[in-house]
């Protein structure tokens, strides 16, 4: 398995195999990134030039004619991204960015109590959650030294689910996780850590940014409470795609902690009156008028996701990374590499984690070489093989490649210090 031509073999048993040809893919390079920016779709393409297209042709009427009605675009994708999240179609609404979708859950679902006023998240989180609590922390009047609990990690890597379930003690109002630690990819038991909080009276959601599109959920069957997430990783929607929300039935009615027109009911919202008449699913918690350009490539990244199967496309990420592990401890064990994610299937995400002291240069050595990786600070690489456009043959090459940067030292001539995007 170890050889290149072992590795076509693997690429021509892939039953996903036909849909790299879907990408558009550099000639010259290995694209490893898509956990953080995912590729450009045909499919993609044609939807944001189809809704151009109708900018074009119906200029104002657009929002309620053509294939792609704007007007209940965001609705329309929440039903068809159910899927992928494992809930209801009501449950989901295209809509924000992460981080504004994370200030209108938390402005909703924060409701402190004199015994409960903290909120309970974990230290190796993305940093712009961590913001967003504190933030919203301060607007209720509360100190977020004091009222934001950071569960520490034992080895800088990883939490321990059993450090999380310990600190949820009863001065916790809310708790914030992510499902996929953004670093070393560990993946939380989420189901578990649900369970568990609302034995506790305690509400919880989760930051699916990098696991949705690698990873199947079923989030409403577990009972979260709500979540929220990215586009534009390995949904493939592109920079700066519209993000997502999704909020259990459970709490349909409730009010959104940040009005605005758009989480009005469709019948009402053109009315125009000074109370909010909320809509009665997860849409009431849009905002503002939905950015229709940035949401149109979702129409076609959503139906090759829908075309696939969730558990097909985890299964050949589980196989990449796994087949990526093997090459990295066969050819790179004799220098300084570590590699930082879980092991194990059910705790490892959709990318590797790979620890050196000179992380920075030899990710600038990568892509001098073609291969496209991505730096986190201080001496993290991370290497997606994305189950739709990556092979076999692309994790055999690019560990091959950085064996020869090793060998012949090519990362030297780069300075050990990340860019300005990293």
């Amino acid at each position: 398995m170890y050889s290149r031509e072992e590795a076509r073999q693997l690429d021509r048993l892939d039953k996903l195999a036909s849909y790299r040809k879907e990408f558009y893919l550099q000639e010259g390079t290995i694209y490893l990134d898509g956990n953080s920016l995912g590729l450009l779709s045909q499919r993609a393409e044609r939807s944001l030039l189809e809704i151009l297209d109708s900018w074009k042709s119906y200029g104002i009427d657009g929002w309620t004619n053509g294939h792609h009605p704007w007007f209940y675009l965001s609705e329309a994708l929440g039903e068809r991204m159910a899927y992928l999240v494992g809930c209801k179609p009501e449950e989901v609404v295209v809509t924000g960015s992460t981080t504004v979708n994370l200030h209108q859950l938390v402005a909703t679902f924060y409701q402190p109590t004199a015994a409960r006023t903290k909120i309970l998240a974990d230290e190796l989180t993305f940093p712009s959650d961590i913001y967003a609590l504190k933030s919203q922390l301060k607007l209720k009047g509360y100190d977020p030294k004091e009222h934001l609990v950071l569960v520490k990690s034992r080895d800088g890597k990883t939490i321990e689910e059993a450090d999380l379930i310990e600190a949820m003690t009863e001065e916790i109002a809310l708790i914030v996780l992510p499902s996929v630690l953004y670093r070393s990819g560990q993946l939380f038991d989420m189901k578990t850590l649900t369970e568990e909080a609302h034995k506790r009276g305690i509400m919880i959601g989760f930051d699916l940014c990098h696991s949705v599109g690698a990873i199947p959920h079923q989030l409403h069957d577990w009972g979260v409470d709500f979540a929220f997430w990215c586009n534009y990783k390995y949904l493939n929607g592109g920079p700066g795609c519209v993000a997502a929300l999704y909020v259990h039935e459970r709490h349909f009615g409730r009010e959104p902690g940040l009005s605005g027109w758009f989480s009005s009911k469709k019948n009402k919202q053109f009315d125009m009156e000074p109370d909010l008449t909320p809509e009665e699913h997860a849409g009431a918690f849009q905002i503002g008028t939905p950015h229709i350009l940035s949401t149109a490539p979702l129409i076609g990244s959503l139906s090759l996701f829908c075309e696939v199967g969730m558990e097909n496309i985890r299964q050949k990420s589980l196989r990449l990374t796994e087949y990526m592990m093997a090459l990295i401890e066969r050819e790179l064990a004799n220098y300084e590499f570590m590699i930082g994610n879980p092991r194990e299937d059910k705790r490892r995400g959709g990318h590797v984690y790979l620890e050196h002291p000179e992380a920075a240069r030899i990710c600038q050595a990568l892509k001098a070489e073609g291969v496209i990786p991505d730096f986190r600070k201080p001496n993290g690489i991370r290497l997606a093989p994305v189950a739709l456009y990556n092979t076999y043959e692309d994790v055999w090459q690019a560990v091959h490649i950085l064996k020869e940067i090793m060998e012949k030292e090519k990362h030297k001539k780069f300075p050990n210090e990340r860019g300005v995007v990293a």
